[in-house]
């Protein structure tokens, strides 16, 4: 096999396309499973930094300053340390540290603090005159969260959950460089590895093509539920 040069990107025939669309749908399950927790997580963490930041008392306070020191901590360690790190917790949560559902705990913890700050940001940006007049007519904190906040912030909300989607892309295949699965393993291990340069160009492209996807899924809902779009 020619190895060297240009020429060695495009030897289609050295590639194992089982083995190609094995890997592509572990990368999508992993990307879905952790985006659907890292939402869930980060939309209860941006609301918990959003409705205490401002509030009096000691417990409103300390929960806003517990929750936000974690969330920058988290968010701060590069993906490819907060992995090595997390090696114990996972193999105590999944069981093993190989495969695509160990990469699930470090894709969620590092998403969704990233996530929750946007959240918060998105919630900050609605206007407060809109939240005051809800809470003139008498609705509770729930009613202002699930008939103010959350509507009116659904266009930035899918909007941030395109963009950490696209970031879980990126760490599904830095996570499978250590044995997570998925494409970047297989773009490691068969690919850099083996100097099969063609598997690791195919792999490239299919994770372009999932990002170009996503992107354009995102932007639709966006528009489909932006109200100034009307």
């Amino acid at each position: 096999m020619d190895n060297q040069g240009l020429s060695s990107y495009f030897q289609f025939k050295n590639v194992n396309w089982p083995n190609m669309w094995s890997a592509t749908w572990e990368t999508i399950w992993m990307t879905l499973v952790a985006m659907i927790l890292v939402a869930v997580i980060g939309i209860a963490l941006g609301l918990i930094l959003f409705e205490t930041r401002n509030k009096n008392g000691f417990w409103y306070r300390l929960l806003n300053l517990v929750v936000s020191v974690l969330v920058n901590i988290f968010r701060s360690i590069p993906y490819i340390i907060l992995i090595v790190l997390l090696l114990p917790i996972t193999k105590n949560i999944v069981g093993t540290i190989i495969g695509p559902t160990a990469a699930i705990p470090s894709l969620v913890i590092s998403a969704a603090p990233f996530y929750a700050r946007m959240v918060e940001s998105n919630f900050h940006e609605i206007d407060n005159g809109v939240i005051e007049a809800v809470k003139s007519m008498g609705a509770t904190n729930w009613e202002i969260i699930w008939k103010v906040l959350i509507p009116e912030s659904t266009p930035a909300l899918i909007a941030g959950a395109t963009v950490t989607t696209i970031s879980l892309i990126s760490y599904t295949a830095m996570a499978g460089a250590i044995g997570a699965g998925g494409l970047g393993n297989l773009a490691y291990l068969d690919g850099f590895q083996s100097n099969n340069n063609s598997i690791t160009l195919v792999a490239t492209v299919i994770i372009l093509i999932f990002v170009f996807i996503v992107q354009y899924i995102g932007d639709a809902f966006v528009k489909g539920t932006d109200k100034r779009g009307l």
